[in-house]
């Protein structure tokens, strides 16, 4: 780790109970299921056996939805990390009309929305998804001495999909304890925090299933306005 920056973590929940029937979550607050409860122990173990970019683990900010909080509780105390600090601005973004919906269901109402990447007109803008998340670990980095240790901050596939878009990275399902590594540069020009991809984190040997748990993000096209999507169809 380059001397100065922060280094983060973030990590996608474990399989919750609407991921197993393929649900689209959204905000709805559906919780771990055994098969993600024991995906966060496994990486959890996998985790304590590394070397961090930014030094040992430090600390862990979550998400409080269910699903994430749990996860990083789970992770937080196999690797002894304390108290757990909690922001609604790592929530999941919201699905709106698609939230509770399988992707069938989405398909039935929506033709041919997943396949060319659009959103219903409630679904969350990616820019509002952008601008809470970064505020947030801009607080997560302003709280955190350079060279501290990494940050475990547990969070969603939107989220990170979002963030990982935003950076100019290549777009990548994340799947069930998955996540990428950043490097914080609180220093950068113009007064704001400088963040940097440095790559994904995928623990070997988590059990998956053959369910394909959809994530909370339809794709890599930029958000647009309903009409004007639809005016494109």
């Amino acid at each position: 780790m380059v001397a100065g920056f922060v280094s983060l973590l973030l990590l996608r929940h474990g399989q919750s109970e609407w991921n197993a029937v393929r649900r689209w979550q959204g905000l709805a607050d559906s919780p771990l299921n055994d098969l993600g409860r024991r995906q966060a122990a496994h990486a959890a173990s996998a985790m304590a056996a590394l070397a961090p970019p930014g030094g040992r683990f430090h600390a862990a900010h979550t998400s409080p939805l269910a699903r994430a909080a749990e996860t990083a509780e789970i992770i937080a105390g196999h690797l002894g990390l304390g108290d757990i600090s909690t922001d609604d601005r790592l929530r999941e973004a919201d699905a709106g009309e698609w939230q509770g919906l399988t992707p069938d269901e989405i398909e039935a109402a929506y033709p041919g929305f997943l396949a060319d990447h659009f959103r219903p007109p409630t679904f969350e803008p990616g820019a509002s998804v952008i601008r809470r998340t970064l505020a947030a670990l801009d607080d997560i980095v302003a709280a955190t001495a350079p060279g501290a240790g990494t940050v475990v901050v547990t969070t969603h596939s939107g989220v990170i999909r979002t963030l990982v878009r935003h950076l100019g990275a290549h777009d990548e399902r994340v799947p069930n304890l998955g996540g990428v590594w950043l490097a914080a540069d609180p220093s950068a020009t113009g007064g704001s925090v400088g963040y940097h991809l440095r790559g994904r984190f995928d623990p070997k040997g988590v059990v998956r299933t053959g369910v394909d748990a959809p994530g909370e993000d339809p794709g890599e096209q930029p958000d647009e306005s309903d009409a004007h999507r639809r005016a494109e169809r």
